[in-house]
């Protein structure tokens, strides 16, 4: 699962990116690596494996991941080719979330390539672009399935009905996430990968001194994408990258603290990524490896099972569960068995956000 980080040129991406692949902006311990110039693996931050490493002493411990993709920077007419347009587009089309940053700070040595500072102007450039996009997706396929619904085909006719209610919705200059789709829907919808569909997460790039409380630009931002059903991050990027300067882990949290912040913001950014596109959590635990595993919210026991091996998920019998919060208080597995605690959870279950499992399993 990917979240593209994308946006006009010169409004913070790449210093975004490039903070990220600073190990030191989040903590001691977690790590980054490039697989391509623009993509890279980022640990989430989670307190909870840091507790579970303290009360088992483990080995090793394994964070979970989010892959961020640092796109191209957009311009005006790249739905029709412009600047990087074809190469931006299917560089987007491939991700599974679009974190949008937006510039929300004065300066008048970087140079806006508009001219002037106006996120919301800036945001309309880019959704008119995705929207031109996707509008030329839905009618290439309109022109097919209007074809196969005349001679009375009935799945075309649903089809089609959903394809003009998405080319309403675009041609009235809204996003495509806008529309409640159902189970059913999603399956003529999901296959034409429309980039406005994709959920998004606003990032406004502002100044040290707004990285508290942000500033009239943001308050812009969020009153506009307040229908978008978006949430919106406030970010002093160049002041996290000043951040990930300093060697030392009690220098970066001196700096946080002397600016108002608890954490550095992009370990709130990466988190926020890792919601977006619907992951969870939960934890394998024991003396050789604490680990973070990753599943989308939703997944049942055997699916989570799977996620370690394939024959976990073929041969799954049970889960042995505990709540965190339960193994947090009894402090071990021996003693949360004691305390009855421990969970026996069949085919059916449906895993919970910071589960701790353990899978009986027979191939």
């Amino acid at each position: 699962m990917k979240a593209g980080i994308v946006g006009l040129p010169n409004v913070g991406k790449s210093t975004l990116f490039n903070c990220l692949s600073n190990a030191k902006a989040q903590s001691a311990n977690f790590p980054f690596c490039t697989i391509e110039p623009n993509i890279g693996v980022v640990n989430v931050p989670d307190k909870r494996l840091e507790k579970l490493e303290e009360l088992v002493v483990p080995e090793r411990v394994v964070p979970a991941t989010v892959e961020i993709v640092d796109i191209a920077g957009l311009v005006k007419g790249a739905s029709k080719g412009e600047g990087l347009g074809n190469q931006f587009l299917a560089n987007i089309r491939e991700t599974d979330a679009i974190l949008h940053v937006l510039r929300c700070f004065d300066n008048d040595n970087i140079i806006h390539v508009d001219g002037s500072v106006n996120p919301i102007r800036d945001k309309e450039t880019i959704d008119i672009e995705l929207q031109l996009k996707d509008l030329e997706t839905v009618q290439k396929r309109l022109e097919r399935v209007k074809r196969t619904a005349k001679t009375g085909n009935k799945e075309a006719q649903t089809e089609l009905d959903i394809l003009l209610n998405i080319e309403n919705t675009l041609l009235q200059g809204k996003s495509i996430r806008g529309i409640q789709f159902s189970e059913a829907d999603l399956e003529f919808v999901t296959p034409l990968q429309f980039i406005t569909a994709k959920p998004v997460l606003y990032v406004c790039n502002v100044d040290e001194n707004s990285a508290v409380s942000g500033n009239k630009y943001v308050d812009l931002v969020k009153e506009n994408v307040a229908q978008e059903n978006a949430e919106v991050i406030v970010l002093a990027v160049a002041t996290e990258a000043d951040i990930t300067e300093l060697e030392d882990y009690s220098e970066r949290q001196l700096f946080l603290e002397d600016i108002g912040l608890e954490e550095a913001g992009v370990a709130r950014l990466i988190r926020a990524a890792y919601t977006l596109l619907n992951l969870q959590t939960y934890f394998t635990a024991g003396v050789k490896e604490v680990r973070a595993w990753t599943i989308p919210i939703g997944s049942t026991a055997p699916q989570a099972a799977g996620v370690i091996h394939s024959d976990f998920e073929k041969g799954f019998i049970r889960a042995e569960t505990i709540a965190f919060d339960d193994y947090v208080k009894y402090g071990s597995e021996s003693k949360v068995k004691e305390a009855g605690k421990m969970r026996v959870e069949g085919k059916e279950y449906i895993v919970k956000d910071g589960d701790i499992m353990h899978f009986r399993f027979n191939v």
